[in-house]
């Protein structure tokens, strides 16, 4: 063993063995944890419940499913027919793009082949495009109109009566994250 090394190995030795003022911050640990007292307010108590007894019996029950059917007979309206004229024909044969819910889709571009606009939709990593008149979305949605910023669908839907009722929807151009840089 070298010498030279032996007393700068004692010096680190020593350092290691003192107090480093450790005392101190015990007493001061000490000190504020005897003057520090909690105070917790007390819970407030909860109010009793009174349970509400329903005397009505003999009144129709307005949660019955019957009762909106009721109500649109004694209307005149028949609530099974569907009416408005703009049901969906259903033995028209379901094109691919409407497999996919709306908001799955996607708007990444417009083109023009021969005098035809086509929007340019993406779903999941796949490209699709769409004219004018084509089926898109699981709502009976058909393309009205193509832009370069935007698609214009009808969609059909059925109301909470069984009426057929239409929605529109639109989808705008998405910007791509290299272009936005």
């Amino acid at each position: 063993m070298n010498l030279r090394l032996l007393p700068c190995l004692l010096m680190v030795l020593l350092a290691g063995c003192g107090d480093s003022d450790v005392q101190e911050v015990r007493a001061w640990m000490k000190q504020v944890d005897a003057e520090t007292r909690v105070g917790v307010p007390p819970l407030a108590e909860p109010k009793t419940f009174i349970p509400f007894a329903y005397q009505q019996k003999e009144v129709l029950d307005p949660f019955n499913p019957g009762k909106l059917l009721g109500e649109l007979a004694r209307q005149g309206g028949d609530a099974g027919a569907g009416g408005g004229g703009l049901a969906p024909d259903p033995r028209r044969r379901k094109e691919l793009l409407e497999n996919y819910p709306l908001d799955t889709v996607k708007m990444v571009g417009t083109m023009e082949m021969k005098g035809t606009m086509y929007a340019v939709l993406q779903i999941d990593r796949n490209v699709y495009k769409v004219v004018k008149g084509q089926y898109l979305g699981q709502n009976h949605g058909v393309v009205t109109a193509i832009s370069d910023n935007t698609v214009s669908i009808r969609e059909v839907v059925q109301d909470a009566t069984g009426d057929w009722v239409e929605h529109l929807a639109t989808l705008e151009l998405q910007e791509s994250k290299e272009t936005a840089k």
